[in-house]
């Protein structure tokens, strides 16, 4: 198996600004990812059973907890009301709370 700084010299970045969105995508969804499923699994449910209290599906979360699709707000207030857990966002001190207990 070729090395990272093999692969990189065989296929250069074409487009840095390109490949550092894509990157910082696939890091956003990887870090919601690894908190949906702490999340799920300090509830003590499985995937089917936090689908079914949010009204989607367990390929759904399967895919959110593998990184394949990046949670969206509202995704992220289901799961919390589905586990009865207040989420926070702050951006620039300015704070937003969904989920359970956020109106």
């Amino acid at each position: 198996m070729p090395s990272l700084e093999e692969v990189r010299r065989q296929k250069p970045i074409e487009n840095p600004e390109t490949y550092r969105q894509a990157y910082a995508e696939a890091d956003l969804a990887s870090r919601l990812a690894e908190i949906v499923y702490r999340l799920r699994t300090n509830a003590g449910l499985t995937q089917t059973e936090l689908a079914r209290r949010m009204g989607t599906t367990q390929s759904a979360i399967a895919r959110v907890e593998a990184g394949g699709s990046t949670p969206t707000l509202d995704l992220l207030d289901r799961v919390g009301r589905a586990i009865d857990a207040q989420i926070t966002l702050t951006v620039n001190g300015e704070t937003l709370h969904f989920g359970a207990s956020a109106a």
